[in-house]
């Protein structure tokens, strides 16, 4: 049977279990999960925090990771600025970035939500105001949802991926995990 882990990654942390800066493996997954024969199906950037979803079985890494299945993920960000309906509706329809367009996305508006602090906290502005959105994508690029929020003029300050697929965070602290059955 095929393991999953379902890890809420810290910030500051690679989505890799070697390599760490200067060899340190406290900035790996290999400080939070010590089960063998286990991988990221999937990235976070070291300066995103949330689901990572880990597996010792080939063909589900590539269901979940691989972009041609397009399994939704949700990630909560928190950007400078309010967007507008116009911005918004730019990120449902799909944003051109350099790599070209964007597929339409999911992107509504949220209130702030109640998670855990963020270590180091972002950087608080009295003069910029910030909001949540949830948006829901079905590809993965290299920092997609940080360069669709750019595109859009509110570049993000803060990302949490809460779901993918039918999985979420719920339940599961910063640096936890939990295995479920596939």
């Amino acid at each position: 049977m095929a393991r999953l882990i379902l890890l809420n990654k810290p910030f500051g942390v690679q989505s890799q279990f070697s390599g760490g800066a200067g060899g340190d493996a406290r900035d790996t997954l290999a400080s939070f999960v010590d089960v063998p024969g286990v991988y990221p199906a999937g990235r976070l950037d070291k300066d995103s925090e949330g689901l990572l979803l880990l597996t010792d079985d080939g063909r589900l890494q590539s269901r979940i990771a691989e972009p041609r299945h397009k399994l939704p993920k949700t990630y909560w960000a928190q950007v400078e600025g309010e967007p507008d309906d116009a911005a918004l509706e730019r990120l449902r329809r799909g944003v051109a970035l350099k790599d070209g367009t964007t597929r339409p996305a999911r992107a509504e508006p949220m209130d702030p939500p109640a998670i855990w602090e963020r270590v180091p906290p972002v950087r608080f502005r009295k003069t910029v105001p910030d909001r949540w959105i949830a948006l829901t994508i079905t590809e993965g690029r290299n920092r997609q949802v940080r360069r669709m929020t750019a595109a859009v003029g509110h570049p993000t300050l803060r990302l949490v991926r809460w779901r993918v697929g039918d999985w979420t965070l719920d339940g599961i602290a910063p640096g936890e995990w939990r295995e479920i059955a596939v």
